[in-house]
């Protein structure tokens, strides 16, 4: 408990799944919460839990890709709290459509929430995390940042410019004491995949593909997002920290 006493985190995709995760714990940890996500009816039962449960926390209608939606989370967020420590750039959506299949909107869409929201929640929170003298930044990625996959060029490109993305912004600001670092889930059992592994035969297929044998739940997630929001990951940035089960390690 306190691990994350007196700091104020913004977590994007926070209405469910990870985000929700890391949202939950944080919260118990003794961070005060902004949590966005476009689906408000979850997001607000959200707030409400951990506010229940004796934790601070206001929610945002956030569209990730819009920058007037960030510079507004971000000026509202510090009116509210003083200030910004950590920021999880949770919000993604993923794309399993063949390559020669996929359309340039559907291309850019992908790249727009995946990547040009996580640029842009970086841009807007950096200035604040200088002037409090740091902070850490955590990016999601996943698996498919690390290595190649089939059916999904869209997605894995996204998830590949994140972790690239969150290299060179974890040099560029290590001067600041901000730290900046990527974390790739694996096959996580979530509302997004809830459809893909009802069915039996592929929910056999990826547990065949982790060495340990489970799905992986949002709070394998959390744990490892709460351990780089924190201080006790002063002297880690740049990194990609994999949550996969022993997947990459094949």
């Amino acid at each position: 408990m306190g691990r994350l006493q007196g700091k104020v985190a913004i977590v994007t995709g926070a209405a469910g799944g990870m985000g929700k995760a890391d949202a939950l714990l944080f919260a118990k940890e003794g961070a005060k919460l902004a949590i966005t996500d476009l689906q408000q009816d979850k997001l607000q039962e959200v707030v409400r839990e951990i506010k229940q449960n004796g934790g601070e926390a206001i929610g945002f209608s956030h569209n990730v890709a819009s920058e007037e939606d960030w510079i507004r989370v971000v000026e509202e967020t510090v009116a509210h709290y003083g200030k910004i420590d950590i920021l999880v750039n949770n919000a993604g959506i993923s794309s399993a459509i063949p390559f020669l299949e996929t359309s340039v909107e559907q291309w850019d869409k992908v790249m727009s929430i995946n990547v040009t929201g996580t640029f842009l929640g970086q841009k807007h929170v950096i200035p604040h995390m200088i002037n409090n003298g740091g902070g850490s930044i955590v990016n999601i990625s996943s698996i498919a940042g690390l290595t190649g996959g089939s059916g999904a060029g869209a997605y894995t490109a996204s998830k590949g410019a994140v972790r690239m993305l969150t290299k060179a912004t974890a040099i560029d600001y290590a001067k600041h004491s901000i730290r900046v670092n990527s974390v790739h889930p694996g096959y996580i059992a979530t509302p997004m995949t809830v459809d893909l592994f009802a069915d039996e035969g592929m929910k056999q297929w990826f547990l065949s593909q982790t060495p340990l044998p489970r799905l992986g739940n949002p709070e394998d997630i959390a744990a490892g997002v709460l351990f780089l929001a924190s201080d006790e990951s002063s002297f880690i940035t740049g990194i990609e920290l994999p949550i996969d089960g022993g997947y990459y390690a094949k």
